[in-house]
């Protein structure tokens, strides 16, 4: 594997003085963070997921909590009379503000980065594990800059209404997923042994510690640290492209520069840390009008060697089972009504399946599930893909497992998560993986940080 490191010298100017600059340096700024007063509400019954992981049952869940929870603003409800003057957006605008004027969301009196601890339990529920980061606001580069760089392609319908709400509330709520490249440096200037301003435990049973830091010196530390760091967008690819978005809409219209849109919020992790977790993304197919096992497994041995493990296996016998097959190469394990098949050690074979991709993309298990057994062995187009029309997606192994033992899908396809070291050689690289690739966990809690841009 070709490893990418991109450097760039550091440069000693002040957001405003390098604003024309070519892009050279990751730039980060404290901000004064509105927050929800605890005297005023319970913080766990006013912070959410993140929008995207929303379901329409926690969405009730959500709204029964409080009258003040975020989802009335993030996710909010729509209603049969909506209408230009009256709407999701402009009733997210107006709870915003009611909040703000009412003392449920107060405003920090200092500007400020805000360190961020997630702890929480391990893939195999048995460690407790810890991540630790700081949210601040992060300047918004162009990707053709080369200083945050994405790993996934987006799709325009997430965007446009992600726009509609920033533009009636000018306002992130939301923080993204931002990984930069450290030996340990900075998460040593962020060390703190204050108890946390805010401790909250989320749905899932994960710990989120919040720390306010004020004193400039350590902010000047961080900000010097962070100058020659490259970053790749974890979660948040359609937030950031709203921001940029919204960013040169105020700039066309003849808004100065600096500017508070010229900056988002943003929650920054090492990806050299042992606390950052990257879970795999099962495939489920169903509704296939001529599926048989005989024909994937025939159809496979061209692509992979295929071995039959046997007809029974659950879900953390398969993540083992898959763990150790992948240690030497690629590895799928396959579920289906009457058997379970394990396919690895693919076959160089010339075909025009994976035209257009790189030996990167290539190498990676969600690659070659895509494009050689669902594309190339079962005819899923990339559109019927696009559209879940054939295929739905799991996270935990034995509810992918589940539908088939159901009869409700006709086969199961079980995979190990990407590495960080692809994620980062394929960004760095000005590539992408396939969407619905990495799962980091856990989420970003939304609420704890509020950034409002007037």
């Amino acid at each position: 594997m070709v490893f990418f490191v991109a450097r760039s010298p550091k440069v000693d100017a002040s957001f405003g003085a390098c604003y024309n600059l070519p892009s050279l340096m990751a730039i980060i700024s404290p901000f004064q963070a509105w927050r929800y007063a605890p005297e005023r509400v319970s913080l766990d019954q006013a912070v959410t997921q993140p929008y995207d992981k929303i379901t329409a049952e926690m969405q009730e869940r959500y709204y029964g909590a409080s009258p003040s929870n975020l989802v009335r603003i993030i996710l909010g409800r729509r209603q049969s009379g909506d209408n230009p003057h009256e709407n999701v957006y402009t009733r997210a605008s107006a709870s915003f503000n009611d909040w703000r004027q009412n003392g449920v969301l107060r405003q920090d009196a200092q500007p400020s980065i805000y360190r961020y601890s997630q702890k929480f339990k391990g893939p195999d529920n048995k460690m407790i594990a810890e991540r630790q980061g700081y949210i601040a606001l992060g300047r918004l580069e162009d990707y053709s800059a080369g200083v945050v760089f994405r790993h996934e392609l987006t799709h325009s319908g997430p965007k446009a209404d992600r726009l509609e709400l920033l533009r009636a509330t000018r306002t992130h709520f939301e923080q993204i997923f931002m990984l930069y490249a450290d030996s340990g440096g900075i998460e040593s200037l962020l060390h703190s042994a204050a108890p946390p301003d805010i401790a909250v435990t989320d749905e899932y049973g994960v710990l989120h510690q919040v720390w306010k830091i004020s004193d400039p010196a350590a902010i000047d530390a961080l900000q010097a640290q962070m100058q020659d760091k490259k970053l790749i967008i974890a979660d948040g690819h359609h937030r950031y492209e709203t921001a940029l978005a919204y960013r040169d809409e105020r700039r066309a219209a003849g808004s100065s520069a600096p500017a508070p849109y010229d900056s988002m919020m943003m929650t920054f992790f090492n990806m050299n840390s042992p606390g950052l977790v990257i879970l795999p993304t099962h495939r489920v197919v169903h509704g296939l009008p001529d599926f048989s096992t005989d024909k994937l497994q025939a159809g496979a041995h061209q692509f992979f060697k295929v071995e039959e493990v046997g007809r029974e296996i659950d879900g953390p016998q398969a993540v083992a089972l898959l763990r150790e097959r992948g240690h030497a190469s690629s590895a799928l394990l396959v579920a289906t009504a009457d058997r379970i098949l394990l396919m690895h050690s693919p076959r160089a074979i010339g075909t025009n399946l994976f035209a257009g991709l790189s030996p990167r993309q290539q190498s990676l298990d969600v690659v070659q599930l895509h494009k050689c057994l669902l594309e190339g062995v079962l005819n899923i187009s990339e559109e019927a893909i696009r559209k879940l029309q054939n295929i739905s997606y799991h996270r935990d192994a034995d509810d992918a497992l589940a539908k088939v033992r159901s009869g409700a899908s006709q086969a199961a396809f079980l995979m190990n998560p990407v590495r960080i070291e692809q994620v980062r050689d394929i960004a760095f690289a000005g590539e992408v993986l396939p969407q619905k690739s990495t799962d980091f966990y856990p989420k970003l809690l939304s609420g704890l940080t509020i950034y409002a841009m007037d």
